[in-house]
């Protein structure tokens, strides 16, 4: 079973989702159960299969899973949130909002070190903190509830990660809302400005190396992001089909000559344009 391909479907889903729908209650109540789907899913075939190794198991729960425990904790929360939501009474809807903010930031702040840890790209804590062996080693002063997880399932921080990720989102959202709190804002922070005439004009080959080179250099979220993310915000915002990169991929792989042809044009074209510029 292809996990990451599963979590990179889930991605896709819950964007068409939000571009389908204008009821926020709904279309967060309807991606809850796809998430919750999903992890079902998962939790079936980790029990059944268990991982070839250390890192496998690392690299699921600090990245394959995420997608769909983040995603549920924060349509999770939103739909609270929105239900909850004061219907009048603009003093009260501000009061409603900061609340909300200001519990988000205690757990920013309690959890300060984790999230240094995360926004640094470490991984010298990562077999205690995303293996299973260590769950009951290395558990929060507080969190009693982390004894109520599925220990099959879960690990110290992977839950903890999940939140930090899913409370970053909710943040950004509780702010947009407060300053328009007659209108609910787009689901997701930083939603991508699609007004703009630039087009693609290489190849399919071309942008899939790219994409490739752009995700495996952890340049872009500190590597905490699904390759077909990155790949739909080429597509949309340079207004170019892609297609199946991942066939695309496959075909470059095999390539008996020169398999980053585009990537090594450009760094030659580059390299070019300053030795001139030096003359």
């Amino acid at each position: 079973m292809k996990l990451n391909f599963l979590s990179d479907e889930l991605i896709i889903k819950l964007k068409e989702l939000e571009n389908d729908s204008s009821d926020i209650i709904n279309t967060s109540t309807r991606a809850l159960v796809m998430c919750r789907s999903l992890l079902k899913t998962f939790r079936k075939h980790i029990i059944e299969n268990g991982f070839e190794s250390t890192q496998d198991e690392i690299q699921f729960f600090k990245h394959t899973k995420q997608p769909s425990l983040t995603n549920l904790i924060y349509y999770c929360e939103l739909r609270s949130f929105e239900m909850k939501f004061p219907k009048a009474n603009d003093d009260a809807q501000k009061k409603y909002i900061k609340k909300k903010i200001n519990k988000l930031n205690k757990f920013f702040l309690y959890n300060m070190e984790f999230v240094q840890y995360i926004k640094s790209n470490s991984i010298h804590f990562d077999e205690q903190y995303f293996t299973r062996a260590y769950f009951d080693s290395c558990l929060p002063i507080t969190s009693s509830k982390l004894y109520f997880q599925d220990p099959e399932f879960n690990t110290a921080r992977s839950v903890l990660l999940a939140k930090y990720r899913a409370y970053n989102s909710f943040t950004i959202y509780l702010k947009n809302r407060l300053n328009d709190k007659n209108k609910p804002t787009t689901l997701h922070s930083n939603p991508i400005n699609n007004n703009t005439n630039l087009q693609w004009t290489s190849s399919k080959t071309a942008l899939t190396e790219l994409i490739y080179a752009l995700h495996q250099s952890r340049a872009i979220n500190n590597g905490n992001v699904d390759i077909k993310e990155i790949a739909m915000l080429f597509q949309k915002t340079l207004h170019f089909d892609i297609g199946d990169f991942y066939k695309t991929f496959s075909e470059i792989k095999s390539r008996k000559i020169s398999r980053t042809k585009f990537l090594d044009d450009l760094s030659t074209g580059l390299i070019s344009h300053m030795n001139n510029s030096d003359e």
